[in-house]
């Protein structure tokens, strides 16, 4: 790892290897329909090619997901990086250990699939420049400004 990446991450713990190594076998032997991960010599940050699903407003479209795990992974969130237009709440205040990467793509493919309009939300810009800041996703409440979510 470089940069200030590199210092604010602690290494990965031997639970939090070992789940994500057991996690990318399986990822390997059953991918997720609509992406593909791209290999890296690195456990601790997963890059995934996003496939938008037929007959969506994001078909035919792909996007990066970046996902950098934290040395208690699975007992604390991963923190996704260009999640196109929709923030992933269940990485924060819904998160379980159960949950997987495989079942975090299906979330986001699922939110992806029913967007009825391409738009960033609201408070888009407010939350970029926080982030921008220092300010980590985790630390965000989310509003949702669609009473359907």
């Amino acid at each position: 790892m470089t940069g200030s990446s590199a210092t604010a991450r602690k290494a990965l713990s031997k639970i939090a290897c070992n789940r994500l190594q057991k996690e990318l076998l399986e990822w390997q032997v059953n991918p997720p329909a609509g992406f593909k991960h791209k290999v890296t010599d690195n456990l601790q940050r997963w890059v995934i090619e996003v496939n938008g699903a037929p007959g969506t407003l994001y078909a035919n479209e792909t996007y990066q997901l970046q996902v950098d795990f934290p040395e208690h992974y699975p007992m604390e969130a991963p923190q996704l990086v260009n999640v196109v237009l929709l923030p992933v709440y269940i990485l924060y205040d819904s998160w379980s250990p159960a949950m997987t990467v495989s079942s975090i793509c299906i979330s986001i493919l699922s939110m992806l699939s029913s967007s009825t309009v391409k738009q960033r939300p609201e408070d888009n810009d407010r939350y970029v420049k926080n982030c921008r800041n220092g300010r980590s996703p985790k630390e965000t409440r989310w509003w949702f400004h669609d009473d359907k979510v």
